[in-house]
């Protein structure tokens, strides 16, 4: 996050530097006419419109876009570089992260002689002879789940009033004229007494819900590495195979989905996510009629008065728009999330990149391309039929939007900053349960994490706007530069002492921002192209095509270069990490710990550590990890080797473990 920031402020700062004092005087004195005083002047007297046609001053745009674009894409690959070697040090650095030695297995073929856990114990054993050391049944979500998650919570209270108090002395005794000893609390039951009453049978309850999903550890990560790659069976539909994520990011309540369903899910939630986008329209056609003031007094001719007066036609056209269409852009990230998370994805990570990817060609087909090309959806959708007229298409309507944008960052983006920095709706929900509620007690577990999904897409689409318009309307660059600049101390503000790092990402977002940087520059690129062609500019348009090309090309050694780094793990990496290990001896320490290193339960988890379950440490109760006491800025800290957190959401999906040794 904080490094897609710093590219950005990079970036625009060269694009403010060569706009302002390049691109903006060429615009400013496009036309021969008499200048009114600049506060005076009108938005487009700054922009690409003001450039009489035939120019010769074309050049300095076609000069500007060149430098905007060379400078990006150098920045851009010393920038995937620095990120490469970074996420290298964090694969070698977490030597004991247990994911590199664990393998998601799920659509088990069921039999009906014997278990899923003897089936899974059977097929490795054979298969994976040299490297398979155990694995971990994976349960299904039902009623003993709920019963444990019950369970959970009458201990979490039990476990807050339970805390022994003292009255300070005062005098005669304390304020109720009682004893210093007058109140007394009882005795906490003996833990053995409690864990039997809350628990129960539950193990054998729960032995009937296994599902065909598993985890399975191996005695090295080069071997763990091999399995989750390898074709494991002639069906592919049978026996597939993942490297397990994080303990702490495994998404439980999507392992026991069934893999045959996967490839619907992921259909049905493109559609549903594309009917949404669709649907969408309606709002944003009516937020972009209200920017066409003859339009307004066309279709209400009573307000043709009141729009006569400049500030409230300024008021309605310009700031109102963006205001709607920002309150309708809310709706859009929780309803991405929960498409994400009927896919089917493993991990909480996934889900969250799955739902910022959604959001982001939510937003940018929004809040872009349908405000550009005004009207009906079938005229919006024409324009990309006909791929020979999109350049003077862009060219003829993105100009004549630049103020709409130019509007939008100033109202959406410093009013987010601002939002983020009060916690909005944190804030609201805490007044709600204080003064209307009257709940006085603090909720468990009320920790946050970072918002992926809603505030990567939005960076991104300020930096897709600046993109597309820095040439077009250049006084956007200031503006978005200084919005940069502030987001980057809010963030890092929040970072540092707001939010609690659940899990690491290890890059996983920065190919999503290098996909879309790419893909601005060859819109902004495409725009120039049409709009010198209007402008009747050959040699501006001449060229600018090898510059599409050549961004294309950069892209495509980028992809090649750096992509596997990030989709895949080096064998050779992993090996000498195994190397170093077995020099160490540490192989037998990690092999006692991956038997509880992934605990579906976690309340168990909690039970065991006072008898031989998910902790290395038997008799210490800081091994238990409260999400309350992690420290913003930081991963959770866990006492345990490879404990996995407590998370709320975690709550109503979660299961029993069982391991199976060899």
């Amino acid at each position: 996050m904080l490094i897609v920031l710093l590219y950005s402020i990079r970036v625009f700062s060269i694009a403010a530097i060569t706009c302002l004092f390049l691109v903006l005087p060429v615009n400013y004195y496009g036309q021969e006419t008499t200048h009114k005083l600049i506060p005076s002047e009108s938005l487009d007297v700054f922009s690409i419109e003001n450039i009489k046609e035939n120019s010769k001053w074309l050049c300095a745009h076609c000069i500007a876009l060149y430098v905007i674009c060379c400078s990006a894409c150098v920045l851009l690959y010393f920038e995937y570089l620095s990120i490469s070697q970074m996420r290298l040090i964090y694969i070698t650095g977490a030597q004991m992260n247990p994911t590199y030695f664990t393998v998601l297995v799920r659509s088990i073929p069921w039999s009906p002689d014997e278990s899923y856990s003897e089936t899974v114990r059977k097929f490795f054993t054979n298969y994976h002879e040299s490297g398979y050391l155990s694995h971990q049944m994976i349960y299904r979500s039902g009623t003993v789940q709920k019963l444990l998650s019950d369970a959970e919570k009458m201990y979490n209270m039990m476990k807050e009033n339970s805390v022994e108090m003292h009255c300070q002395k005062f005098k005669g005794g304390c304020f109720c004229a009682g004893p210093t000893n007058s109140f007394a609390i009882l005795p906490s039951v003996n833990d053995s007494v409690t864990d039997k009453n809350l628990y129960g049978d539950m193990d054998m309850l729960a032995g009937e819900k296994e599902c065909s999903a598993a985890f399975v550890f191996f005695k090295t990560r080069y071997a763990a590495l091999m399995a989750a790659t390898a074709l494991q069976s002639a069906n592919p539909m049978s026996w597939a195979t993942d490297l397990a994520p994080a303990p702490h990011d495994v998404y439980w309540s999507n392992l026991s989905i069934p893999y045959r369903q996967l490839w619907i899910r992921k259909i049905g939630t493109l559609v549903a996510a594309t009917a949404f986008m669709l649907v969408f329209l309606l709002p944003v056609t009516l937020v972009q009629s209200m920017t066409q003031l003859e339009q307004l007094q066309q279709a209400f001719p009573f307000l043709k008065g009141l729009l006569k007066k400049k500030y409230m036609s300024e008021l309605v056209t310009g700031y109102l728009p963006s205001v709607i269409l920002i309150l309708f852009m809310y709706l859009v990230p929780p309803t991405m999330m929960s498409f994400s998370a009927l896919e089917g994805s493993i991990s909480r990570s996934g889900r969250k990149r799955s739902a910022c990817l959604k959001v982001l060609y939510f937003t940018i087909w929004n809040v872009f391309f349908v405000n550009v090309f005004t009207g009906s959806i079938l005229r919006t959708l024409n324009v990309f039929f006909s791929v020979k007229d999109i350049p003077a298409t862009f060219g003829k309507a993105v100009p004549a939007q630049a103020s709409f944008f130019l509007t939008y960052v100033l109202s959406s983006g410093w009013a987010s900053l601002s939002c983020e920095v009060m916690q909005l709706f944190p804030l609201t929900c805490n007044l709600i349960r204080r003064w209307i509620l009257r709940i006085k007690s603090e909720p468990l577990f009320e920790t946050l994490s970072f918002p992926y999904h809603t505030e990567v897409p939005r960076i991104l689409l300020f930096g897709f706007l600046g993109f597309t318009c820095c040439i077009l309307a250049p006084l956007i660059t200031p503006f978005l530069l200084f919005y940069f600049f502030l987001a980057y101390l809010v963030y890092k503000n929040q970072i540092l002492n707001v939010y609690v790092s659940k899990y690491e990402s290890g890059g996983q977002f920065w190919p999503i921002a290098h996909n879309t940087t790419i893909f601005a520059m060859v819109v902004a690129q495409i725009i120039a192209l049409g709009v010198f062609g209007l402008k009747e500019s050959p040699v501006a348009s001449g060229f600018t095509i090898p510059l599409i090309i050549g961004t294309l090309l950069f892209h495509e050694y980028c992809r090649q270069r750096f992509g596997p780094i990030f989709k895949n793990t080096a064998a050779e990496v992993l090996i000498e990490m195994d190397r170093k290990d077995e020099q160490c001896g540490r192989l037998e320490e990690m092999y006692k710990k991956l038997r509880t290193a992934y605990c579906q339960f976690t309340l168990l988890a909690k039970r065991d550590t006072s008898t031989s379950g998910c902790s290395s440490n038997h008799n210490n109760e800081n091994s238990i990890i409260d999400t309350e006491s992690a420290k913003p800025g930081k991963p959770l800290e866990v006492h345990g080797l490879w404990n996995p957190p407590f998370h709320l959401d975690d709550m109503g999906d979660l299961g029993v473990p069982t391991l199976t040794n060899k």
